[in-house]
């Protein structure tokens, strides 16, 4: 398989940044080119990968980055942000406020990577419900899905005239869905919002450019761990026992499997009104992998 990240040219002036294996910390960027600059859809998680990353930009454009848009707050998307320290950063009010508290995690919780010298940056622009860049006849419309689905801060990217979707977490293609910020409730109900678009292209924030069908295995995916719950919270098991006892039928061969603990953590929690305990989520995805790091290849 290869590994190395493409610039995968969708239009004329968009572009889908994709870095395989699109596993934990491996995320999609979008590039979009306008007459009043470049807007880059996300960054990525280490200095190495977001030099790789303005490198491919440069000799597929020529210019530099004007803006970025957020999707939401997890490190993946937004580290890289500091090696752009003149761009506009937009993203929805939800962002700036995790950004402000972020949630720190035990280094022994992933096998071992280099960050190297980047950081998230807060927001230079926020919204709530959405935000159109480059109005006109071929406008970037960053719209919020209107209820907390992957996180509380999402925002997914359309571009009406091409029909172009950059869906940030809201979609995983070939990786399992995580859902342990957000909501399955309102992650299911996101993905309707988003499919009555009717999409031609859809860029996940993990996996390979799609079409409308990469919906549908998502939705399929949180329907199964909402069920799953449901039976846990009957039987009085707590989410690590659930997940262990749970059959994962036709999604056992997705990547990061270890996922539908801390999903299993965010949908009990939801059932009986009760927070999640984060620190204990990610503990509990350690100990069902095994008691061994998450295989992280960023």
């Amino acid at each position: 398989m290869n590994d190395q990240p493409v610039l995968q040219q969708l239009t004329e002036d968009v572009w889908a940044y994709i870095q395989p294996d699109g596993g934990w910390m491996i995320n999609n960027m979008g590039l979009i080119a306008r007459p009043d600059g470049l807007t880059s859809v996300d960054v990525t998680s280490t200095e190495r990968r977001t030099r790789d990353y303005l490198d491919a930009v440069e000799v597929a454009t020529g210019g530099p980055v004007q803006r970025v848009i957020l999707t939401h707050a997890h490190p993946d998307h937004c580290n890289g942000a500091s090696l752009l320290p003149e761009a506009e950063i937009i993203a929805h009010r939800g962002v700036a406020e995790e950004l402000r508290a972020p949630h720190a995690l035990a280094p022994h919780l992933f096998t071992p990577f280099d960050q190297g010298a980047v950081q998230p940056r807060l927001p230079t622009v926020v919204f709530n419900e959405s935000v159109t860049i480059a109005p006109g006849d071929r406008p970037i419309e960053v719209r919020h899905p209107g209820m907390t689905a992957h996180t509380s801060g999402d925002a997914y990217v359309w571009l009406p005239t091409e029909r172009v979707l950059f869906t940030g977490d809201l979609v995983f293609n070939g990786g399992t869905p995580f859902a342990l910020s957000g909501s399955l409730h309102g992650w299911q109900q996101a993905l309707h919002g988003i499919a009555a678009l009717e999409p031609a292209v859809v860029v996940p924030g993990h996996g390979p450019v799609g079409g409308p069908e990469v919906l549908e295995p998502v939705r399929t995916y949180l329907s199964f761990v909402t069920e799953a719950a449901a039976d846990a919270d009957k039987r009085g098991l707590d989410p690590l026992e659930a997940a262990r006892a749970l059959d994962l039928g036709p999604f056992a061969d997705w990547p990061e499997r270890e996922r539908i603990v801390g999903n299993l953590h965010r949908a009990l929690a939801e059932l009986r009104g009760t927070e999640v305990d984060i620190p204990a989520a990610w503990q509990d995805m350690y100990e069902y992998n095994g008691g061994a790091p998450l295989d992280c290849h960023a």
